[in-house]
């Protein structure tokens, strides 16, 4: 079953926060621990753009983070990482370094350049505004779909958004996801209504429309944005997260199981025009009993969590002037 709100903040200890540029079509999400988490990253697609990634591989020295953010706006959104850390520095946040501290915050983005938004932003990008935006908005509770870090992302045939999901697993451990859904490929089934992701569908929180029977001849057909689009214009960049006790290296390999997940939930997933990106986080409160075994449930319902994710960031989407596809509930709502 899912938490009582089926967002990550459902995982004790998070909260999220999102900020929109509407006219700019983009915008930044923070996920922020109430104390700094152990983190790592397993990054599967060919073109990622990364900012305090190096330091995640469990071989480095800093144990724990203090946020993780998403952003759009391609390299120019890497500044939404300095805007949470500066804000994140004057409220005291940071890896002690003698009498100074230094906020340590993992960001990836998304490119979003190319959905129809004004992007003239003249001599500064407005990204560093908008993270520090984003950390004052935090909240156990979001919005999902054209918020955030998902404001303008699109996939191949439908506007794609901000998507979260959780898990309670029966040993009473939490999951979480969030991810900023704006993939080359598409997550539904052709140009059916019917979501990729459908197997792992928890009521109907994206419509409940199941698998088509028969699949469509055009179901794996591999059609991308590169049919409309400019080469580049991807990314699907993601947070799963777990109150179980975990080492750097576990929560490598948690990473590393939910990009299944987003395999799940999109086709084509991981190419080589994608920077496919998922940060794992553990806030450290219960601890595994089954060791492996618990591990083996922890990742597979990391990669459930994020495949619904993904489901839920394109079936809530809303539609604005100037989008180049429409939307989920646009093109299927009144089906």
């Amino acid at each position: 079953m899912h938490g009582p709100r089926n967002l990550i903040t459902d995982v004790p200890g998070l909260k999220v926060g999102n900020s929109s540029d509407f006219d700019l079509k983009s915008g930044a999400t923070v996920l922020v621990p109430d104390e700094p988490a152990v983190a790592s990253v397993a990054i599967h697609g060919g073109a990622p753009g990364t900012r305090e990634i190096a330091l995640l591989e469990p071989e480095q020295t800093v144990e724990k983070i203090d946020a993780v953010v998403l952003a759009g706006g391609s390299a120019f959104g890497l500044d939404a990482g300095a805007g949470v850390q500066g804000r994140l520095a004057e409220l005291g946040y940071g890896f002690q370094v003698g009498p100074v501290r230094v906020p340590i915050v993992p960001t990836a983005i998304l490119f979003d350049l190319l959905n129809g938004g004004d992007k003239s932003w003249g001599q500064f990008a407005p990204y560093r505004d908008l993270g520090r935006a984003a950390l004052d908005n935090i909240s156990d509770t979001f919005e999902l779909g054209s918020v955030g870090a998902g404001t303008g992302a699109t996939t191949a045939n439908l506007k794609g958004g901000l998507g979260s999901a959780s898990q309670v697993l029966p040993n009473g451990v939490t999951v979480g996801a969030v991810v900023a859904v704006n993939a080359l490929g598409r997550a539904t089934v052709g140009d059916t209504a019917n979501f990729w992701a459908s197997p792992f569908e928890m009521g109907t929180e994206f419509g409940g429309r199941g698998l088509p029977h028969p699949l469509p001849p055009e179901a794996t057909e591999v059609r991308t944005k590169l049919d409309g689009l400019k080469a580049g214009a991807n990314t699907t960049i993601a947070a799963v997260a777990t109150d179980a006790v975990l080492t750097k290296g576990e929560a490598k390999r948690l990473a590393v199981m939910a990009h299944d997940g987003l395999a799940r939930a999109l086709w084509p997933a991981h190419t080589p025009l994608d920077g496919d990106l998922v940060f794992a986080l553990s806030t450290g409160e219960r601890k595994l009993e089954s060791g492996l075994e618990d591990m083996v449930r922890l990742g597979a319902a990391a990669a459930s969590c994020l495949a619904r994710a993904i489901a839920r960031g394109v079936f809530n989407a809303t539609s604005a002037e100037g989008d180049p596809v429409p939307t989920w509930q646009n093109r299927f709502g009144t089906q």
